[in-house]
């Protein structure tokens, strides 16, 4: 491995820990309060967090392994998409969740507090899903970076981010004041797209 791949791992290495410390900071800042009411350990939510667990694990030791059945021989055009879809994807979602402050919830807990509040500044003025876009936008890139065929695993994730999001929506819709116009002045994951 060249000097070039080696750096580049370490900036992939780098970004996921500092998203995943920085989720693990803001969980614990949370108010756990509104946590109380929520179901923790139906066997729905047990496989969902142990996916997550696995795929972040996963994500982890793909940096320490070879290439093994690379997309191309010369990596260098996937490998500078992937860095900017990578650095696009870690910033879009960390600002996303930075942004939402303590009206945010895991994914799998779909939770909307008595006290969750429309957030429609910043990233959220464009679309209704920064955090889901930034981390498949991540995801996608961090692929391309290691020239894996693991790109194609991306597109079998966005399918229950979307599912996920649009359950959110519907609860969204019928408890935040405001959230049904702000549904139909934004697009849902690409700004001015989708």
């Amino acid at each position: 491995m060249t000097i070039v791949g080696i750096l580049l791992r370490v900036y992939l290495f780098a970004g996921l820990a500092a998203h995943k410390i920085l989720w693990e900071l803001l969980k614990r800042g949370h108010d756990q309060s509104s946590q109380q009411n929520a179901p923790h350990n139906t066997p729905f939510l047990q496989i969902v967090r142990a996916g997550k667990i696995a795929v972040t694990i996963g994500l982890f030791v793909q940096l320490f392994l070879p290439e093994i059945l690379p997309i191309t021989d010369n990596a260098l055009v996937p490998r500078i998409v992937g860095v900017f879809l990578y650095t696009f994807g870690l910033l879009i979602a960390i600002l996303a969740r930075l942004e939402l402050g303590n009206n945010w919830s895991d994914i799998e807990a779909g939770l909307v507090k008595p006290n969750h509040m429309l957030v429609n500044q910043g990233v959220y003025r464009y679309i209704r899903h920064p955090i889901y876009t930034g981390d498949l936008a991540m995801l996608l890139g961090f692929e391309l970076c290691l020239n894996s065929w693991l790109v194609l695993a991306v597109a079998i994730l966005a399918i229950p981010t979307i599912y996920g999001a649009m359950r959110e929506e519907k609860v969204l819709a019928e408890t935040v004041n405001g959230y049904r116009a702000y549904r139909e002045q934004t697009k849902r994951f690409i700004p001015f797209v989708i």
